[in-house]
């Protein structure tokens, strides 16, 4: 078996995983012997040694980007790599700025619960439907209100009927573990 230093190994680990952080080797980093070019307009301009490609690259004063490491040979392209990793990082954050993050939001409510009680927990669901957001609401049980999980199960129907203008049921009340019935409303 082979030794070799620590250093040497380092260096040449370094020099093989010359990766850029997007996960595309670029101009002297791309070590094939033979590859398909593809210009900056999309031609194909046939298949050719790397040393080649760079050639045309530095002609065009462009960067050679490997797209296709697996292909059967190797495809890269001409373009201007700057440029593409500007509107990769543009494309992402359009991407995350559109997104709609939707949380869920608890409304709380027990078995003894009063009226007056009941209809703030509704006007609460009520506000958070109508910003987008999920409600769940958990109907909780202590002691011995146990026995009356079926009070419960009308509780969250008796919610859910005076939400059906605002949201839709997701999930049929049931019992998560021992002391708590909750249902999913979703936003209209």
């Amino acid at each position: 078996m082979m030794r070799i230093g620590l250093a040497r190994f380092a260096y040449f680990f370094t020099e093989v995983s010359a990766i850029n952080k997007d996960g595309l080797l670029i101009n002297e980093e791309i070590r094939v012997n033979e590859l398909r070019l593809i210009d900056e307009n999309g031609t194909v301009l046939g298949i050719m040694s790397a040393r080649e490609a760079q050639l045309i690259a530095n002609d065009r004063d462009i960067d050679l980007v490997l797209i296709a490491p697996n292909a059967t040979p190797p495809v890269c392209k001409l373009m201007d790599y700057k440029k593409y990793v500007f509107d990769q990082a543009k494309k992402d954050r359009d991407a995350k700025k559109n997104q709609k993050v939707v949380s869920v939001k608890e409304v709380r409510l027990s078995i003894g619960i009063g009226e007056h009680d009941f209809n703030v927990k509704l006007k609460n669901a009520i506000k958070f439907l109508e910003e987008g957001n999920k409600v769940k609401v958990a109907v909780f049980f202590g002691g011995r209100e146990l026995r009356y999980t079926n009070e419960g199960e009308v509780l969250v129907d008796k919610m859910a009927e005076c939400l059906k203008d605002y949201g839709t049921l997701e999930k049929r009340p049931k019992m998560e573990g021992r002391k708590v019935m909750s249902a999913i409303i979703n936003p209209k």
